[in-house]
């Protein structure tokens, strides 16, 4: 079998996704497909076939379960005992937009070209977006 090679194309649609009441799971799993391309005919894994995302109210994203007090971010300093946990309640709090960034960067592929698909998302907390030029088409959850 042989490698596809597909000539890109011009110009990156823009795609609007409002996250107010929706599962934060769910909302990162559209905007990844839609970054990685994989709605596309054309689709290469190997290739950034993608469009850019906008993810509006992304503080306003639902969690099911018990989640919502439950779910940790670990992180470390790299010195000793620098080792850090928050959940999600006082995250939300802290960085609006990270858990949404967190959840659709796991789910990009890893390395350079999962680096450069993360570059084409941008995540809001508020209705508000400076992506308003590029006339987003508003997909549905």
């Amino acid at each position: 079998m042989k490698t596809i090679f597909v000539k890109p194309q011009g110009t990156k649609k823009w795609y609007l996704i409002d996250a107010e009441g929706q599962e934060l799971g769910k909302v990162a799993v559209a905007a990844a497909r839609i970054l990685r391309g994989k709605d596309k005919p054309e689709y290469a894994p190997h290739m950034d076939m993608g469009d850019c995302v906008v993810i509006i109210n992304a503080a306003k994203a639902k969690m099911s379960g018990n989640k919502f007090e439950d779910k940790m971010y670990y992180r470390h300093s790299g010195y000793p005992g620098g080792f850090t946990a928050e959940n999600y309640k006082s995250m939300i709090v802290r960085k609006p937009v990270f858990p949404m960034e967190h959840a659709v960067k796991g789910m990009l592929p890893k390395g350079a070209l999962g680096r450069k698909l993360f570059t084409c998302l941008k995540v809001y907390a508020a209705a508000d977006h400076k992506q308003a030029a590029q006339q987003p088409i508003k997909v549905e959850i």
